[in-house]
């Protein structure tokens, strides 16, 4: 295993390099899996464009706009940490939606939004089409351990000091299902690539001798 200290803008680089070099014919399901703290979606932002310039048509995808109605959501609660780890995303609509269409069999017809949490209404995004050779890239929580079919997987890993110091205290009680998921899960013996993300200023890339996409 090899700990590789890099910037952020190298980071993306390589992470893009990873992707682009990746089949030209299939489509490629990439989750970017880490606490809100880690910030995942920022990550998979920064890498559109540049997926975009080594010749890939890419789609983010937020799991946060795949979360169930609030009825269901936060029916034990609005800070209950079980029912945030266990239940708050629409799994079985990001498969049906996004991933199943795809993957290696799928039609690549996809709804980038399923749940307005905001309105608490059904999205009204229409459906696009990501081409063969195309990169969807999902960022959010817990994407790792619930039998989603990513074909790779990027952690964003916070040690629990770093976690604690950098979750926005309105979101302190998320704590104990971060807790979880790292016991439960061990989300980085998952993922294809660790980041170690303590320091947004300075990650390091966790790989083990041979790691591909």
């Amino acid at each position: 295993m090899r700990v590789r200290p890099v910037s952020p803008d190298l980071l993306v680089a390589e992470l893009a390099e990873r992707f682009a070099s990746a089949s030209p014919i299939r489509r490629l399901r990439v989750a970017v899996d880490g606490a809100p703290a880690a910030r995942p979606d920022e990550l998979a932002t920064a890498l559109i464009d540049p997926l975009r310039a080594l010749g890939r048509p890419v789609l983010h995808i937020r799991a946060e706009d795949f979360l169930r109605p609030a009825s269901v959501r936060l029916e034990r609660g609005r800070t209950n940490p079980d029912a945030y780890y266990e239940g708050w995303v629409d799994e079985a609509g990001l498969r049906r939606e996004v991933l199943d269409p795809a993957g290696p069999d799928g039609t690549g017809r996809l709804l980038p939004a399923l749940w307005d949490a905001g309105t608490d209404r059904a999205s009204r995004a229409d459906y696009v089409t990501l081409p063969p050779g195309g990169v969807v890239l999902v960022s959010g929580t817990f994407l790792v351990g619930g039998g989603l079919p990513f074909d790779v997987v990027v952690h964003l890993e916070l040690s629990p000091g770093a976690l604690r110091r950098r979750t926005d205290p309105d979101l302190a009680w998320t704590l104990p299902a971060f807790a979880r998921y790292a016991e439960e899960v061990t989300p980085a013996a998952f993922a294809d690539l660790v980041v170690r993300a303590d320091d947004p200023r300075r990650p390091a890339i966790v790989e083990s001798d041979g790691d591909s996409v």
